[in-house]
């Protein structure tokens, strides 16, 4: 099953996507109601007569609580460190656990809607990942567990500005307003069952992955290239705290071009260019679907002081 949320005729709302049509849900009803009410699997029984989707604005599915970004791709991990702070190769750490942040969900857009370039970027980049969606609460899952705590997946655009990002993440955190001003989430929720046969013998999901800009291929790779599957991704999520419905999980960027970041690093200069005003971005994985945003002049940046040093009094 596929679960939207788009607009037509004035109206919002969630709906079953089934081959060119949408079946609207009733008026209220969202993917998230959905899924806290665990009546995911009942959707369409409940849902109306079909709609073209030529007929329809798309939405990103979900407005997610959370929204937690892995970085499970190796080969991106070796380009972009290169890029970002200049040294080569993976950090040891990163082989002990799948490695995450938490990312912005007020800054969730639709599958074709317009990004903004954030303020103060000159290095704006895409990174094409997949997102697992949790339907069930769970704390301190194993990763056989975890499985079942996954409701579906989507495609994730972790929209970066790199210069941004390369320099406040000196002060070792972050990153912040690297990663602050959109991320993509679409087109539609594919439900875990859907997937299920692009299973692997070692559990993970063989799907295809590529992305063009402008209608030139940047990047194609594998999602079960990922050094960790999504159940592991969820269990460790999960160690120590709650993993709840709505929850988002992003796979982390793929590898082979993946984003330009990875390309800057392994040829020592930015080629492809940096993304600028009026380029498109069309992402698709198989099984799931295709985005396309296209990037917009953002707001120039609202001034904020340096630190100013203080004299370190006491009391």
């Amino acid at each position: 099953m596929r679960i939207a949320a788009f607009t037509h005729d004035g109206r919002t709302r969630c709906g079953v996507v089934q081959d060119t049509s949408v079946r609207p849900l009733p008026d209220g009803v969202t993917l998230l109601d959905l899924l806290r009410d665990g009546d995911l699997s009942r959707a369409g029984t409940r849902a109306g007569d079909p709609v073209p989707l030529a007929d329809v604005r798309l939405h990103a599915p979900l407005r997610p609580p959370t929204v937690r970004d892995f970085v499970a791709f190796e080969e991106h991990v070796e380009g972009v460190r290169r890029s970002v702070d200049g040294r080569a190769g993976v950090p040891e750490a990163w082989y002990d656990a799948p490695a995450f942040y938490f990312t912005n969900p007020y800054a969730v857009i639709g599958p074709h809607d317009d990004v903004p370039v954030p303020p103060g970027c000159l290095a704006f980049d895409f990174e094409l990942e997949v997102a697992a969606v949790i339907g069930r609460s769970g704390r301190d899952l194993t990763p056989e567990r975890a499985r079942e705590h996954i409701a579906g997946y989507l495609i994730m655009n972790d929209w970066s500005a790199r210069d941004l990002q390369g320099r406040e993440m000196q002060v070792n955190l972050g990153p912040a307003k690297g990663k602050d001003t959109a991320t993509t989430l679409g087109p539609w929720l594919v439900t875990a069952d859907e997937l299920e046969p692009y299973r692997d013998a070692d559990g993970f999901l063989r799907l295809a992955l590529s992305v063009t800009v402008n209608g030139d291929e940047i990047g194609r790779d594998l999602l079960s290239n990922m050094s960790w599957p999504f159940e592991d991704l969820v269990a460790y999520a999960s160690r120590g705290t709650w993993v709840h419905p709505g929850d988002v999980l992003g796979s982390g960027t793929c590898g082979n071009g993946g984003c330009l970041a990875e390309l800057w690093g392994l040829r020592g200069r930015q080629d492809p260019p940096p993304l600028r005003p009026g380029d498109v971005v069309e992402m698709t994985v198989e099984g799931i679907g295709a985005l396309r945003n296209t990037v917009v002049a953002g707001p120039p940046p609202t001034p904020v002081p340096k630190a100013r040093p203080r004299p370190r009094t006491r009391p």
